[in-house]
């Protein structure tokens, strides 16, 4: 029998795997990178990569903001925030690993990429929003289908 994520790391302390899914890009690629999930030593903190349970699924998205009961969560390539209390969080993005080269989230680099993205959100979100906009105007046109 398998274990799952959440037994894999109390008895592990750490958990390597492949991700899945788009909603980090362009920071983790799907089936390319790997990640490395640890224990978090306390509460996360703003910027963290917090690995955690929605229903059925595991996910990976980045600490927006800290509140007293938890935390506001959104992927890097997403656009909504979740809610997600601390009791649901299972672990911490502490490094990944893409194209053979090792990183760490204490990494200066690494740190820039966040808040060089997390900045420029509100461009990205309203870039979003223009081309949703423009399609349904065209759309309505019969311009696109």
């Amino acid at each position: 029998m398998s274990r799952s994520f959440e037994e894999y790391l109390a008895e592990e302390g750490k958990l390597v795997y492949k991700t899945r899914g788009v909603s980090m890009e362009p920071m983790l690629r799907q089936n390319r990178d790997l990640v490395v999930i640890e224990v978090p030593d306390g509460r996360l903190k703003r910027y963290d990569v917090a690995f955690y349970r929605r229903r059925e699924a595991y996910v990976l998205h980045r600490v927006i903001r800290v509140t007293e009961d938890g935390y506001r969560i959104r992927g890097d390539n997403t656009y909504s925030i979740e809610i997600v209390p601390e009791s649901d969080i299972i672990g911490v993005l502490t490094g990944f690993c893409r194209k053979g080269k090792e990183y760490t989230t204490d990494n200066r680099a690494y740190r820039r990429y966040v808040r060089f993205w997390c900045a420029i959100y509100p461009l990205r979100a309203m870039w979003v929003r223009c081309r949703r906009l423009g399609g349904k105007i065209l759309r309505k046109l019969g311009l696109r289908r």
